[in-house]
């Protein structure tokens, strides 16, 4: 039997009002792997992402079928505590967004609106976090200065170490490299890297570079449909469908 996906989602559509964003998507994104999901501006992807958190909730005239399954549980049950669903997926987006708090108290933030108060473990988890977000050595001086003093680089691994402080199973990103430098994306791409060891991964791009460099699976979404999704190698080198041939090789995008 192949293990159960950690994140699934079956015949997900997903309109906004009348108009259509995801046509029956199914995905199954693997445990500890990185799945990318590619395609143009205003393709769905960054919709499919925000529903595996309910990150949609609460938009007017929003209207989804199907499911997703976390673990195989239903996360759009009636039942399911949202709080708890987004400590376990957490998100990362496109653009950083750094609290006007001291960067000890932005990676501190989760924990402490969880209740948490003990100092010594709040100091071991912001430390365990930074140093997953290979942001340890550049701050370990200055956790009391704004994080606002932050370059954008930084600013985006603090909200990934922000993310990761409240130890989740499943992260998230949204484009979390596309304001950034070479240096700083090639330090996030690292970081992904890294991170797939300990958590489940899915990222958007728009980079089919950088989906080929840190992705195992690739998802080529196109006006709100799955086309194709497969081992990344093989939807770069031999895509089945001619659209995703189309827009991997720059047709169009």
């Amino acid at each position: 039997m192949s293990p159960l996906p950690k994140l699934e989602a079956r015949e997900l559509s997903l309109w906004y009002g009348p108009t259509p964003a995801l046509k029956g998507v199914s995905l199954s994104i693997a445990t500890h792997q990185v799945t990318a999901l590619i395609g143009p501006s205003g393709c769905g992807k960054s919709t499919f992402l925000r529903t595996l958190n309910r990150m949609n909730d609460g938009i007017p005239g929003l209207r989804l079928t199907g499911e997703v399954r976390l673990d195989g549980h239903g996360i759009y049950d009636r039942r399911v505590d949202v709080v708890d669903l987004r400590r376990r997926v957490g998100m990362v987006f496109q653009k950083s967004n750094p609290f006007p708090k001291s960067i000890f108290e932005n990676v501190a933030y989760g924990l402490r609106v969880a209740g948490e108060s003990n100092r010594t473990l709040l100091h071991e988890r912001v430390e365990r976090s930074l140093v997953a977000a290979a942001l340890w050595d550049e701050v370990k001086d200055r956790l009391n200065n704004s994080a606002l003093t932050l370059s954008g680089g930084q600013q985006q691994r603090l909200c990934i170490a922000r993310a990761l402080a409240i130890e989740p199973e499943v992260l998230l990103m949204d484009e979390p490299a596309s304001a950034l430098d070479p240096i700083a994306t090639a330090k996030i791409e690292e970081l992904i890297y890294a991170l797939k060891s300990a958590y489940t991964i899915a990222i958007v791009t728009h980079s089919m570079q950088q989906a080929a460099r840190v992705s195992d699976t690739t998802a080529f979404f196109y006006l709100g449909e799955l086309v194709e999704v497969g081992p990344t190698e093989t939807i770069f080198t031999n895509p089945l469908d001619k659209r995703t041939e189309d827009y991997v090789t720059g047709k169009f995008g």
